[in-house]
This record gives C-alpha cells, sequence and structure tokens, in this order.
C-alpha cells in the first residue's frame, strides 16, 4: 500500500523535507523518508545554525577544521558541503530516474548577507556549486529585487536554483521570467537545457500569519481569516501556467528546458485552531512541490488527506484578496514586509551560526587544553 507521500506523486506533486543535518543522513532517517515517499531536500541558514551549534554531533569534525581554518564562515562551509553532498548521494537515484526535472535535489544557500548584491551572490553560487560538486545540487538565492538579475546569471552558467523566500505574486512571475531569461543565454551558449532546474519557494504560513494579524487589528471580517495564504498560493501556481506556455516556452521545451515548479514553503500549520496539514492538503497539484519539516511530513503520513486540490476555487483566489484589500488590508504591504524579514530572519541566522562557531572554536579548544 502506498503512503500518503507517495500518493501525492501520483497528482504530479513531489514531497521533499525541509531539514538537513548530519545524523539525519548518516542515521538513516533521510532514506526512511526516502522510502515513505520523500524526493528532495531544502536547507537554510536557521536550520544549518540549529544542527551546527545545538548539539554535539558536529564536534569531533570541528575540532579537525580548527586546526587550519580561521574563518568562521569556511568552517560552516566546509560542513554545510560535507552534509549536502552526502544527502545528494543519498537522493541520487530519485535524481537519475526523474525525467520532469524536479526529484532528487538538495538546496543550499548562498550567504544572505549578499540577498542585495547580485554580483557576490552569482559568486557564491558558482563557488558553492563547485564546492559540492554534485549534479543534484540546487541553489537557493533569495527572489529580492538584486537576486532576479543573480537568478537569471545563474542559470546562465547552467547552475540549477531554489528562488527562496517568495510572496508575492509579482515577484514570483518577475523570478520566472528571470527563469526564462537565464535558459536563453544557456541555450545560446551551447548549454544542455536538461542539466539545468528551478523552483520557486513560494512561502504559505507566513501569509496567513500576517495577514490575520492585521485582519485582528483592523476588525476585519472573521470569514477572510485563514484564507490568504492558500488563495496567494494558488495564483503563484496560475502565474506558472500562463508563463510556462506558449509557443516561446514550447521552443525550450523541445530543447530540453525544465518548467519552473512551484515549490510550497513554510506548510507547518502555526494556527493551533486549524488542521496541521491543511496547506499540505489543500495546495496538491501537477508540476508541483511541496517541502514539510519533518513533523509536518510525519503527520501528512500519518493521517494526511490526498486529492487534487490547486484547481479548486481558483476563480475565488483573486476575489480574496481583493476582499481583504476592502476590508483595509493592504496585500503589498503584507508581502513587502514578509520579504523584507524573511532576508533578515536568514541573515541573523546566518550571523547566530558564525557566532556559534567561534564559541565552539573556544569550547573545543579549551577542552583540548585542559585534556593535554
Amino acid at each position: 500500500m502506498q503512503t500518503t507521500l507517495q500518493q501525492l506523486f501520483g497528482y504530479g506533486q513531489s514531497p521533499w523535507v525541509d531539514y538537513l543535518a548530519r545524523p539525519f543522513v548518516r542515521d538513516g532517517e533521510l532514506a526512511r523518508l526516502m522510502r515513505a515517499g520523500v524526493l528532495g531536500v531544502t536547507s537554510n541558514p536557521t536550520i544549518f545554525r540549529d544542527a551546527i551549534t545545538g548539539g554535539d554531533a558536529y564536534d569531533d569534525r570541528l575540532r579537525e577544521l580548527f586546526r587550519t581554518e580561521t574563518e568562521p564562515k569556511e568552517v560552516f562551509l566546509a560542513l554545510a558541503a560535507e552534509d549536502v553532498r552526502e544527502a545528494c548521494d543519498v537522493l541520487r537515484p530519485a535524481f537519475d530516474l526523474s525525467r520532469t526535472g524536479r526529484d532528487g535535489w538538495v538546496s543550499l544557500e548562498v550567504d544572505p548577507r549578499f540577498a542585495d548584491d547580485a554580483g557576490a551572490t552569482v559568486a557564491e553560487a558558482r563557488r558553492l556549486r563547485a564546492l559540492v560538486d554534485r549534479p543534484n545540487l540546487m541553489v537557493k538565492i533569495p527572489g529580492t529585487e538584486a537576486g532576479l538579475a543573480a537568478i537569471e546569471e545563474t542559470i546562465a552558467h547552467g547552475i540549477p536554483v531554489n528562488v527562496t523566500l517568495l510572496f508575492s505574486l509579482e515577484r514570483h512571475r518577475q523570478a520566472a521570467e528571470a527563469y526564462l531569461r537565464g535558459l536563453r543565454r544557456f541555450l545560446a551558449a551551447g548549454g544542455d537545457l536538461s542539466t539545468v532546474a528551478s523552483v520557486a519557494s513560494f512561502f504559505v504560513s507566513r501569509v496567513d500569519a500576517e495577514a490575520d494579524r492585521r485582519l485582528a487589528e483592523a476588525g476585519g471580517p472573521a470569514a477572510l481569516r485563514g484564507t490568504l495564504a492558500v488563495a496567494n498560493a494558488r495564483l503563484a501556481y496560475q502565474t506558472c501556467q500562463q508563463v510556462f506556455s506558449g509557443p516561446e516556452w514550447t521552443d525550450l521545451h523541445r530543447a530540453g528546458a525544465h518548467p519552473q515548479w512551484c515549490l510550497w514553503a513554510s506548510t507547518s500549520m502555526k494556527d493551533e485552531d486549524r488542521r496541521d496539514v491543511e496547506y499540505v492538503e489543500q495546495l496538491i497539484g501537477p508540476g508541483t512541490v511541496d517541502t514539510m519539516p519533518p513533523s509536518t511530513a510525519e503527520a501528512f503520513l500519518e493521517h494526511g488527506r490526498v486529492g487534487m486540490t490547486l484547481d479548486r476555487e481558483t476563480g475565488s483566489a483573486r476575489e480574496t484578496i481583493e476582499r481583504f484589500q476592502a476590508a483595509g488590508i493592504d496585500y503589498d504591504g503584507i508581502v513587502a514586509l514578509l520579504e523584507r524579514q524573511g532576508v533578515e530572519k536568514f541573515r541573523t541566522s546566518f550571523a547566530e551560526l558564525l557566532d556559534g562557531i567561534e564559541r565552539k572554536r573556544g569550547q573545543l579548544l579549551a577542552g583540548q587544553g585542559a585534556g593535554a
């Protein structure tokens, strides 16, 4: 009998897991989730911060690195590259079997401090690609204004891209168009389009959290509570269907190009009054990815309901945004704020990660000295 995660694949959706840590890979947990249906992995600075500085799983390797490396970022990159490389190897069978370009990927994010610097982002993307040295690495680039230029340039270099921190429908469309420009440039340079892929990580739960907070403050209609995020995601799905169709896309597709898939991110439910797997259940449809924290993946395995849902109420999704506007809730203001907050959150996590590595240096080297 198929698991619920495996059933998602039957509806054209690939379930990924939003987590990466050394024990998760080496102790077989990732392989177990793959057997249950997981087909990809995403990571971010917050996940790595918690994994590396939150316990002792990396301490032996840190002691080795501290002997020769003084820069915290270089220590982090060495650890991250090892973890991502091993996860890529575990997922390689799914990658080799995938004919859509959608499965078997592992995402590693560029330094979030470069979110507003396109040139530095592209250089970092190229460095990460060389450092990990696996064909199923997908480099994560924030979908900021500067990120759009970096996405195009990175794709033009033949490097797969996960566009992260997308909240706005307009920014999502711009990211898709940047991907197309990069594909055209890569093809013109003689590149093999079948080796390049991209996902657009469209965030879900944070939209409802901010919209519902503003709705409560404004005394808006209770019926609107918890409705904006899914409507926003369904409209993003329509954008994908529009951008990746027509004669121009057909020509690229014939040359081997894969569409940029919608990836539903931040799909854990923050509202305790709602079903814990509601976002996963409401965004099931072909040509998409859903990346879930392990707890959400386990919950969906236990009691998730599977069925085609992305095509439900598509006509009313735009009306939902209009109803929020009528209630005095500014959609553009919400998504702009969430983009800024998302970038800042990852920058803060990255800074805390580097600080944590420095603290580890002091603790581990002091321990060596005490034992000498």
